[in-house]
């Protein structure tokens, strides 16, 4: 099996709407060593991160982190050694347009 480290998914999403950051492709497997939130205005946002195994639809048992707040013109890192399998998905949310998201890891095929 062939491992590439790589920018797993970059995102600046709209404000308040669930967006997909990073979905394994089909025969991989993932594992997001670090996500990068960071906060592009001069007032604090907050930030809500999940995981939806299978691309399921989202629940509040998939959330890994719900209404942080990332304080003004910050940054926030997160390091999780998160594994996904093929097809789960990474969605992220922020309070504002002003946040973006940047995750890195590695893809297993």
């Amino acid at each position: 099996m062939a491992t590439t480290y790589k920018v797993l998914g970059q995102s600046n999403p709209a404000a308040t709407t669930l967006t997909t950051l990073y979905t394994v492709p089909s025969a991989t497997e993932a594992v997001v060593s670090s996500i990068v939130i960071a906060n592009l205005a001069a007032s604090a946002a907050t930030f809500r991160i999940a995981v939806r195994p299978n691309g399921a639809s989202i629940a509040n048992s998939q959330y890994i982190a719900y209404d942080i707040t990332v304080g003004a013109s910050d940054s926030t890192v997160l390091t999780l050694g998160l594994t996904l399998d093929a097809a789960d998905v990474l969605s992220v949310y922020a309070s504002t347009t002003t946040v973006t998201f940047s995750a890195f890891g590695s893809e297993i095929a």
